[in-house]
């Protein structure tokens, strides 16, 4: 099944380490390749410094690096409870960051005339103060993953609220006014809870 590393889809994979001589002769495009092991990238884009604007890339490592040395106080052993409260913390810190990055969406899906939902991506990268976070949405608002996160938006009769939307909808109702896009607040307090 290594062959599936060549699919042009975006997925995560895991490889034994004795699989990567045979890895390294497949012709893999636009890959990302981390021993796990060691710690050490394998191949890189050359991009994975530039994506993320700093100051959330700061915000995140300090918000992630908060939960560890929680989880660390906590306990020392490393039991079951342990584990899923880590992978929880883990959770939390990236739901709010795409909820403070992305979740004003809602406020740029409008309905025409037949009652068709539709996304106004300009007005909704426009909204964002931070420049550095308007570049950050060109790229994503790119992906697969932002293309089939709106799409399913745009489509979706039922609304039914997961975890997202029910943060979303915490997020734009503490949201000011005269602010469209939290990051400020994002960068203040991500790693606070």
């Amino acid at each position: 099944m290594i062959d599936i590393v060549c699919c042009p889809t975006p997925f995560l994979v895991g490889l034994l380490s004795s699989s990567l001589p045979k890895l390294k002769e497949l012709p893999v495009e636009e890959a990302l390749m981390v021993n796990l092991g060691s710690d050490r990238f394998i191949r890189q884009m050359d991009d994975e410094d530039t994506l993320l604007p700093r100051k959330l890339q700061a915000a995140l490592e300090q918000a992630l690096e908060r939960k560890n040395e929680l989880i660390n106080q906590d306990s020392d052993s490393d039991s079951d409870d342990e584990c899923n409260t880590l992978n929880g913390l883990v959770s939390e810190v990236f739901i709010r960051f795409f909820v403070e990055t992305v979740g004003h969406y809602s406020l740029f899906l409008t309905q025409n005339e037949k009652g068709e939902r539709a996304f106004q991506r300009e007005a909704f990268r426009k909204s964002v103060a931070s420049k550095s976070i308007r570049r950050f949405l060109e790229v994503f608002m790119e992906s697969q993953m932002f293309a089939g996160f709106i799409q399913d938006r745009e489509l979706r009769k039922c609304r039914a609220k997961g975890l997202f939307e029910q943060r979303v909808e915490q997020y734009l109702e503490e949201l000011p006014d005269t602010e469209q896009s939290g990051v400020n607040k994002f960068l203040r307090g991500l790693g606070e809870e």
